[in-house]
């Protein structure tokens, strides 16, 4: 199939064979129409599957050909050092993660690690807790 059109025209004709046969097969023998629809779709797309991969194959090749028809070498190997250049970003994402000691955003380094100097009133050992003798409930009041 050399020319392109012959290879849809081939492809797009037996796809529809494949389908109205079986169809009509169906309709004659007095099955409801939407059921013989369904079992003619059934049946074209397994005998499309079966038969036809020279024609689909040369479909798709004429697909391809008609998609890369206007790009010279020279935008071929263009797109080709774009697609080998490194992309930057993952080198700058993965600076940060570096960073153990505690200098992070939002831990000071004084207190990382140090779950009393940071003031949490639920932590055993704070400060705060040692002068209060009566618990207090959610709102604050003392119980």
């Amino acid at each position: 199939m050399s020319n392109p059109r012959s290879a849809w025209f081939i492809y797009i004709v037996l796809r529809l064979l494949f389908f109205v046969a079986p169809f009509v097969v169906l309709m004659l023998l007095g099955i409801w129409p939407w059921l013989s629809a369904v079992f003619a779709a059934l049946i074209g797309v397994s005998l499309s599957i079966i038969f036809l991969a020279k024609p689909r194959a040369a479909a798709s090749e004429s697909i391809y050909d008609w998609r890369n028809r206007e790009r010279t070498a020279d935008d071929i190997v263009e797109d080709d050092a774009l697609d080998g250049a490194e992309d930057p970003a993952p080198a700058a994402e993965a600076a940060p993660a570096e960073a153990s000691d505690g200098s992070e955003v939002g831990i000071d380094s004084d207190t990382a690690g140090d779950p009393d100097a940071a003031g949490d009133p639920d932590v055993a050992g704070d400060p705060a807790d040692a002068n209060d003798p009566a618990p207090q409930d959610e709102q604050g009041t003392r119980a």
